[in-house]
């Protein structure tokens, strides 16, 4: 990390972006140095232009032609390789500092919590990392240059017109005043135009990006051109933008054209009538006449200038934005969340105790779990509970099952053991420590979720397998295939074209649903967790196949903790204790035969799912599509 940008964002966004910068200032100072070279040359050629009208042609001094074309041809080289080398170098300036800036946003999105990602569009995000620090990079290697340039220039050749004749430069200065005030204003309005812009990339690209992982769905359902349609609103949103910016360009850009063109004409009137007045030489009017552009071109340039400012100030208020952005899992900190009666009484005493606590934390984790009377909201919600009261403990190596109809809370609840939600109220303790005292590296290295929403990764099956493991200890092939017998998958890897090297599509695309549960079921044992959560791991798979499942892991080696939350009885009834939720209460809880016995909730799904199963008994066919009559 090169910088801890936690400055207001509307501060300098210039001096946000130099702690990027600087381990490429050399280089820039580089570049600028080959600009002054090119610069100079660029002033030097009108007055050589000047000597041949005057000396060679005015005056037929011939013996200087040759001298005056050799000179200007090595001003001419020496001119374009200070300006090709400049902007290479200006090039890899913005290049490096972009490429630190992306590094810091990449890692910066590995920091965050769920709650970011709840609230961000994915499309917003993808446009912060590409056209957002497109524009940075745009402003650096080009503007930065262009603009330097344009300031130069203009002073530089009303310098060397004032050298020549003062009258006709005093008369191109006095339209100056006009640039100013057409460049503010065009600046004042285009600002919150690239912030309309930018936002509405953003809007579509969201759409594109949920449009290209929901195909199936569109085409299942016949809906592509419901979709266009939707796509072609914000398309058209996304163009009136850019007209509004055309527009506004539209406005002022022909007046700042409109002085460039004034320029020539007093330039040619009142030149021309100094010359025949015998005040100016011809070849000073020539002179003059090729200073002209390098007044002409920043007048033009401007108003492209100061768009290109407002695109790039836009996009640091989005990403800084990011970079910024604080999430509400942090890494435990000394007295965060002590316990508050001795807290109020000695905060200072609170405060070693913690830290001296977070040093002597164990590098394992047993696997036993306690609620305490935890309560849970959405932070953007706090007036609609998830959970409430949710208390019990199982000690380590034992069984949880959790069952519950669907909103109830399941879910939220397993996540809160790996911290990726903290308590509203209560504790999580997790070896009788606060889930909030444990490093998160440690806690997650050692509770695997496998999480309802199975993701895949555009890799080898071995490779998505492995993915959890250490990067330091490679597994073996064999341990791949042991990991993957234990899932139920070891079968129908064998029949791939590849076997364990087959590379899976863009989020698993090509294999079934309880296929892929069961290759996200693999990668999270892989990693020989302490705890082992299965959010509706097998929903997907066929009863018989689930049930070697459940036998392999009871064969596992070593004590492991085993969440489930399942809608089938058959997955958690030999759990050693088995909750049964409703609107993010505990209603039920026990073992099996003590929750039959009592003929309540659990009992009714049951008998329920116990006709629906004597049903299928007669035939039915497994996932992989054969009879398991």
């Amino acid at each position: 990390m090169y910088v801890d940008p936690k400055h207001n964002e509307h501060a300098g966004n210039l001096r946000w972006l130099m702690a990027y910068c600087k381990p490429d200032l050399p280089r820039a100072v580089g570049g600028l140095t080959l600009y002054a070279v090119s610069a100079a040359m660029a002033l030097v050629t009108p007055l050589i232009s000047a000597r041949i009208v005057d000396q060679v042609i005015e005056q037929h001094q011939l013996q200087l032609l040759a001298k005056l074309c050799i000179l200007m041809i090595v001003v001419t080289v020496v001119r374009d390789a200070a300006y090709y080398g400049n902007a290479m170098w200006m090039e890899r300036f913005g290049q490096n500092t972009v490429f630190r800036l992306v590094s810091d946003e990449y890692e910066k999105l590995h920091t965050l919590d769920f709650n970011y990602f709840n609230h961000t569009r994915t499309g917003d995000i993808m446009s912060r990392m590409t056209s957002d620090t497109d524009a940075i990079r745009h402003l650096l290697s080009w503007v930065s240059y262009q603009a330097i340039n344009c300031v130069v220039m203009f002073v530089g050749a009303l310098v060397m017109m004032t050298s020549i004749d003062w009258r006709l430069a005093l008369a191109l200065a006095c339209v100056t005043p006009f640039l100013f005030v057409l460049t503010r204003k065009l600046s004042q309005h285009a600002k919150p135009l690239f912030l309309a812009i930018r936002n509405s990339l953003a809007s579509m690209n969201s759409m594109v990006e949920e449009n290209i992982e929901g195909n199936r769905v569109v085409k299942a359902f016949v809906r592509e051109d419901y979709e266009t349609e939707k796509f072609d609103e914000r398309n058209d949103d996304y163009m009136e933008r850019n007209m509004d910016m055309a527009r506004n360009t539209r406005r002022y850009m022909p007046w700042l054209d409109g002085l460039g063109f004034s320029l020539q004409l007093i330039t040619i009137a009142l030149g021309g009538f100094l010359v025949l007045k015998g005040n100016m030489t011809l070849g000073g009017l020539v002179a003059f006449n090729s200073y002209l552009w390098m007044i002409d071109s920043p007048i033009r340039q401007s108003g492209w200038l100061v768009n290109d400012w407002q695109r790039f100030n836009a996009s640091c208020v989005k990403i800084r934005r990011l970079l910024t952005a604080t999430p509400r899992i942090r890494e435990p900190q000394p007295a965060d969340h002590d316990d508050a009666s001795v807290a109020s009484v000695a905060p200072v005493a609170s405060a070693e105790r913690t830290t001296t606590r977070m040093a002597a934390m164990p590098d394992h984790i047993d696997g036993a779990i306690r609620f305490e009377h935890v309560d849970f909201a959405f932070p953007d919600d706090p007036e609609t509970p998830i959970l409430t009261d949710i208390d019990f403990a199982i000690p380590a190596g034992a069984r949880l099952g959790i069952l519950g109809e669907t909103g109830a809370g399941k879910s939220t609840l397993v996540n809160m053991i790996a911290r990726f939600y903290d308590p509203t109220r209560g504790r999580v303790l997790i070896d009788g420590v606060d889930a909030r005292d444990w490093p998160l590296r440690t806690l997650r290295s050692q509770v695997s979720v496998v999480a309802q929403d199975t993701f895949l990764f555009s890799d080898t099956i071995g490779g998505n397998i492995s993915f959890g493991v250490d990067g330091a200890h490679t597994p073996s092939p064999e341990y791949i295939r042991h990991i993957a017998f234990i899932a139920g998958a070891d079968d129908f890897i064998e029949r791939m074209p590849e076997g364990y090297d087959t590379v899976v599509g863009e989020r698993g695309v090509g294999l079934s649903g309880g296929q892929k549960q069961r290759l996200s079921l693999a990668r999270a044992i892989a990693d020989d967790p302490s705890i082992l959560i299965m959010d509706d791991t097998t929903s997907a798979v066929d009863m018989e196949t689930e049930a070697k499942i459940r036998q392999h892991l009871n064969e596992l080696d070593g004590d492991k903790t085993i969440v489930t939350i399942a809608h089938r009885i058959s997955s958690i009834k030999d759990s050693d204790l088995i909750l049964v939720l409703e609107h993010g209460h505990i209603v039920e809880r026990g073992t099996h035969e003590e929750l039959v016995a009592k003929h309540g909730r659990y009992w009714a799904i049951y008998h329920k799912q116990l006709g629906a199963q004597s049903g299928q008994a007669q035939g039915y066919a497994t996932d992989d599509g054969t009879d398991a009559r």
